[in-house]
């Protein structure tokens, strides 16, 4: 067990009660290098993170990465940006994910695109008995989107399903860029890592005047938040 201080949150979210379930991070980008940090500070252990791509400098301003990780894999680096700030050691992947690799108990789907969100459901999570929480985000400018599901009930995989889009929906700046803006992805990311906090309290009756939001949609500009059960 590492020996990061929860004394400050144990009363909201306690690891021991979490135990050894596995978390499977798809995609270590602005939302997912936050995420695995977040968990990381939560005092998880057992976190995977699937990644194959390489720091680019254009990725300093929306990612937990610096400048001296700029030219590395993104999961070598985050595996000591995670270790520096913890002491906690993550399990790395520089693979790409398509469905095939079997995953854990809770999956962050964070991947770049919709298309190999959807590969990676269809093949490898889609009413999969292991996984018991998928969570997933989709960012824009100033807006996003968080989603948890339960991957084996039919009501919670036709409302998530019925959400998707193509690749060609994404915003892009002037220049063609999907954008993607530091703050949004902080705030996308802590929604994430709260969803799992909730489903956590609720599995162990702790939360039980709180029920899981399938779907949360918020805005920052102007604010506003909205969210949508799928049963």
């Amino acid at each position: 067990m590492n020996n990061i201080d929860i004394t400050r949150h144990v009363d909201v979210f306690s690891r021991d009660a979490f135990g050894s379930k596995r978390i499977d991070v798809v995609g270590a980008g602005a939302s997912g290098s936050r995420v695995v940090l977040s968990l990381a500070k939560l005092g998880l252990e057992n976190i995977h993170v699937w990644d194959f791509d390489k720091v680019e400098a254009h990725n300093i301003a929306n990612q937990a990465f610096s400048q001296a990780d700029i030219g590395r894999l993104k999961v070598e680096a985050l595996r000591d940006i995670v270790e520096k700030a913890t002491g906690l050691k993550i399990h790395i992947h520089n693979e790409k994910v398509d469905g095939s690799q079997e995953l854990g108990d809770i999956v962050f789907l964070l991947t770049d695109t919709m298309s190999s969100r959807q590969e990676i459901w269809n093949k490898g999570i889609r009413y999969k008995v292991r996984t018991k929480l998928m969570i997933e985000t989709r960012m824009g400018s100033d807006q996003g989107r968080v989603y948890a599901v339960d991957p084996i009930k039919p009501l919670q995989v036709k409302g998530w399903e019925g959400t998707l889009y193509g690749d060609d929906v994404a915003e892009v700046s002037a220049c063609g860029a999907s954008i993607s803006v530091g703050p949004t992805a902080e705030f996308l990311s802590g929604l994430a890592v709260w969803q799992l906090i909730r489903w956590q309290a609720i599995d162990q009756g702790v939360g039980k005047e709180d029920k899981l939001d399938h779907e949360i949609l918020f805005g920052l500009r102007p604010v506003y938040f909205m969210t949508r059960s799928f049963e």
